[in-house]
């Protein structure tokens, strides 16, 4: 049955912020407390999903989460009315209103993990959320993101939803962001590649020592057996401890993968040789493995331009187009690499720039903001086609944007009671436009805002 894969990007929240929350995100720290531009942002990102439809691209959209997360706060024991929760947080515990605030849903290549049905054992499409544990801001996101799925693939006779691993350092999950799939075809069984960063159970083994690793190999086994792979049909690859302390704090940072195409970074992996000769054996020794050597681009260079974090695409032809931030356009070492790398005979041979400074601010580069599903006919008919990109959702969402969203955001912003309603009012009508139903815990408890 053909297949092919199709882009589900986050739509960037009302709260988009710069609070600077994700340690070992070099891009995150440096823009901590920096005024964020929540408008331009969201459209940054719907231009994306709109440039890569109108190239024939199946691209959809993924809702982000209810920001301030309010029912977060009252756990932590905030109290009183919804505006006297975000007072006491300010003045209390700033930064865990600041993290209870985070729209880094919308780098929803950590929403979840995603096992093609031709991977699978009950020939199902199979979805795993990401616990984000190594984070707090983003540990809170699982629930409402299984929710959010659901509703976006929620024929059952397609499509099989997980619950998260459990929240614990030892199965700490970052969903796609460490995962990538290989296949000479979209709807024949693949390679899925799992890596990640330390082990949870074996502190004697390799691991960073200033940056955390986020990824456990404990955790990719776990959703390797819940999706029903089969052992001979996954490879496992631990990422390169020193390139973590350098700021790669996950694996789309060094590395990106599509159809019989690894491109990475030299330093990417412990033991780079040996993984590239598994993935090759793998894949019955027809694979490309675009290894970029330190030589032409430092994992400095690739860390400050996410040159790796960047999307992977086949085209009709069977050529691969490169998507990438300006950044990399702006970074002599890389640019020059990518001017040699298509114009040689490389599979890799047309490079597409977007300008995605607002994402790329906080840490997230094109990669970062898609989760790849691989889906069969059946499948693409399947799932909720409100949420597929086209000319007339583009307009629908814009306009929706500019109706609901802020064009400058500080941090004292996030205490203002406003923001909380502007902001329940516009994912109250998100979910009409997408048609996804009850998503949201203030929708579930049955108050109406706005």
């Amino acid at each position: 049955m053909t297949a092919r894969e199709a882009n589900f990007d986050g739509l960037v929240g009302p709260t988009h912020n710069y609070a600077g929350l994700s340690f070992g995100n070099v891009a995150s720290e440096q823009h901590q407390a920096a005024a964020s531009n929540p408008k331009l942002a969201a459209k940054q990102g719907l231009q994306k999903m709109k440039a890569l439809h109108d190239m024939g691209f199946v691209q959809g959209v993924l809702a982000p989460q209810e920001r301030p997360d309010i029912a977060t706060l009252r756990r932590l024991g905030f109290t009183g009315s919804d505006a006297s929760v975000l007072a006491s947080a300010a003045e209390q515990a700033p930064r865990i209103l600041a993290a209870c605030c985070s729209a880094s849903s919308m780098w929803t290549a950590n929403a979840a993990t995603v096992s093609p049905s031709a991977d699978t054992a009950d020939g199902k499409v199979h979805f795993t959320p990401a616990n984000l544990t190594n984070k707090f801001h983003r540990s809170i996101e699982h629930s409402v993101t299984g929710r959010i799925l659901q509703a976006t693939f929620a024929d059952n006779q397609h499509f099989q939803h997980h619950h998260a691993l459990p929240g614990v350092e030892h199965f700490g999950d970052e969903g796609a962001a460490n995962h990538t799939r290989f296949c000479h075809d979209y709807g024949q069984k693949g390679i899925e590649f799992f890596v990640f960063g330390r082990y949870g159970f074996d502190m004697s083994k390799p691991a960073p020592q200033k940056y955390p690793a986020r990824q456990t190999l404990e955790a990719c086994q776990a959703i390797a057996r819940k999706h029903g792979l089969s052992d001979s049909h996954v490879v496992y690859a631990q990422q390169n401890p020193a390139v973590i302390d350098q700021g790669v704090f996950h694996n789309d940072v060094i590395a990106v993968g599509n159809g019989k195409l690894l491109f990475c970074h030299e330093e990417a992996f412990l033991n780079q040789a040996d993984v590239n000769a598994q993935l090759t054996a793998a894949m019955n020794n027809d694979f490309e493995i675009i290894e970029v050597p330190a030589s032409k681009v430092s994992v400095q260079d690739a860390v400050q331009s996410y040159l790796f974090n960047s999307q992977l695409l086949s085209k009709p032809d069977g050529s691969t187009l490169l998507v990438i931030p300006e950044e990399c356009e702006k970074n002599p070492a890389v640019w020059n690499y990518l001017q040699e790398l298509v114009s040689s005979d490389a599979s890799i041979s047309e490079l597409k720039v977007f300008d995605l400074k607002q994402s790329m601010s906080n840490g997230g580069g094109p990669a970062c903001l898609r989760l790849r599903v691989a889906m069969n006919d059946a499948e693409l008919a399947a799932f909720n086609q409100n949420t597929r990109m086209s000319d007339s959702l583009f307009t629908t969402l814009n306009a929706w944007v500019d109706k609901h969203y802020r064009d400058q955001l500080l941090e004292k912003d996030l205490a203002d009671p406003q923001l909380l309603t502007e902001s329940r009012t516009a994912l109250d009508e998100l979910t009409q436009i997408l048609q996804l139903g009850s998503v949201y815990p203030f929708q579930r408890e049955g108050r109406c805002h706005g």
